[in-house]
């Protein structure tokens, strides 16, 4: 990693800035007489204000999905029965690490945060949902350090890509297993303990709290964005940056300035070719580009790399953490990773292509989570923007794909993982 910086003007109100001596950046964590001292854990007077103030500058989710922050607020607020607020953590994409940064370095901001939606929705008790050792160790600290408003207890849970879903994280907490369950209903209807629940990715908190210390500067902190950026040419860094930041800009900050494409959001936004440059950060910005920002992880792909191994091993390490409820999903991601998989060793059918294309419209939507929805964009983007190389595998492998496929990295999500700064 190269470590974690801003490109925000001059560095204010950013998330990866901590209060002067708090040693964040380093094995400690953020210091609550310092975080008071900036202004954390300032008093609520008017939380329908602030909730006014979020839906103004139009805050959205950092999660993955981009809700619209008052709108889940308003909803858990207004659900019959005493809420209840939980601040998910856990990361399933491997190539995410801001959660995990916010929770091992900024725990009081990231608490701050939790405390403010609790007093927008009328929540008495909350929960950090989190699966990493460091994470939890910084948090219980900040929780001893300064005993918060409400009563927040911890909840670990094993590391998988659908445990974050808001429903696998109800289901945890609720002392089942993480895995997601059928919607409706969904948790602001009925949550933990059957009560209406708020699950709000830790980077949506951390912005709900400077956007309460910091009210001159909400419209900036409601457009700005924490990116884990990495791939196979450069090096990875946690990156703060403005949306309408080129991915260009973003890509020559760490060393892939030279990158022929992009896997976007993860293993979630799909494979995007020629005139990646120019697309810029933001959700609705690269939703329109046929994409999606998901939590904000790209990872760049060398001119060298083969956009069909990097798919093909996507496929795979999706199709291994499916929660293997849905049948839709299992057969879903199953027959896209063999479709792959055989086009990557130069074995598929002819009509191979032409399966994928119609699965890849077919599939998304159909599972209980995402994870299918994902596989079904990394094969559209593939087929969209690297046809002339699909064709190309259809008659013959390359050895890139060969090595990808038989070489046991293909379904543990290895190439994807990033090392938390």
């Amino acid at each position: 990693m190269t470590g974690v910086f801003s490109l925000l003007p001059g560095g204010r109100h950013g998330l990866l800035t901590p209060p002067p001596g708090s040693g964040a950046g380093s094995s400690s964590n953020e210091d609550s007489s310092r975080y008071l001292a900036v202004g954390g854990y300032a008093p609520v007077p008017a939380p329908a204000r602030l909730l006014e103030r979020i839906g103004t500058v139009g805050l959205r989710g950092r999660g993955g999905a981009g809700f619209p922050a008052a709108v889940k607020l308003r909803a858990v607020r207004d659900a019959p029965g005493t809420p209840v607020v939980v601040a998910n953590g856990e990361e399933g994409e491997p190539g995410s690490v801001k959660d995990r940064w916010l929770l091992r370095h900024r725990p009081h901001l990231v608490l701050d945060g939790l405390r403010l939606a609790a007093a927008m929705t009328g929540a008495e008790r909350g929960w950090v949902y989190l699966s990493d050792a460091s994470a939890e160790q910084a948090v219980q600290r900040a929780l001893t350090e300064r005993p918060p408003d409400l009563r927040v207890d911890v909840v670990r849970t094993p590391h998988s890509y659908v445990a974050g879903e808001e429903t696998a994280v109800v289901r945890r907490i609720d002392g089942g297993p993480a895995l997601p369950t059928a919607k409706p209903p969904r948790p602001f209807e009925r949550g933990v303990g059957g009560a209406p629940t708020l699950v709000a990715n830790v980077e949506t908190l951390a912005r709900i709290a400077v956007l309460h210390s910091r009210p001159e500067a909400a419209a900036a902190v409601a457009g700005t964005h924490l990116v884990t950026l990495s791939g196979t040419g450069g090096q990875g860094a946690l990156v703060e940056a403005p949306a309408g930041t080129r991915l260009e800009i973003l890509a020559d900050s760490c060393g892939h300035g030279n990158a022929g494409a992009v896997l976007l959001g993860g293993l979630f936004g799909g494979l995007h070719g020629a005139g990646w440059r120019d697309l810029v950060l933001g959700q609705d910005r690269l939703a329109a580009a046929g994409g999606a920002l998901g939590c904000g992880a790209l990872y760049f792909l060398r001119p060298a790399d083969c956009p069909v191994s990097v798919a093909t091993e996507a496929a795979a390490y999706l199709t291994a953490q499916s929660a293997r409820q849905c049948g839709v999903c299992v057969s879903g991601t199953g027959a896209l990773a063999g479709a792959l998989s055989a086009l990557a060793q130069g074995g598929a059918a002819p009509d191979t292509p032409d399966k994928l294309l119609r699965w890849s419209r077919q599939l998304p939507g159909r599972g209980a989570c995402g994870l299918l929805d994902a596989a079904a964009r990394i094969v559209a983007g593939l087929l969209t923007h690297f046809p002339d190389r699909v064709d190309d595998h259809r008659d013959s492998g390359c050895p890139g794909c060969h090595d990808a496929t038989t070489g046991g990295a293909a379904g543990d999500g290895r190439r994807f993982l990033v090392a938390v700064p």
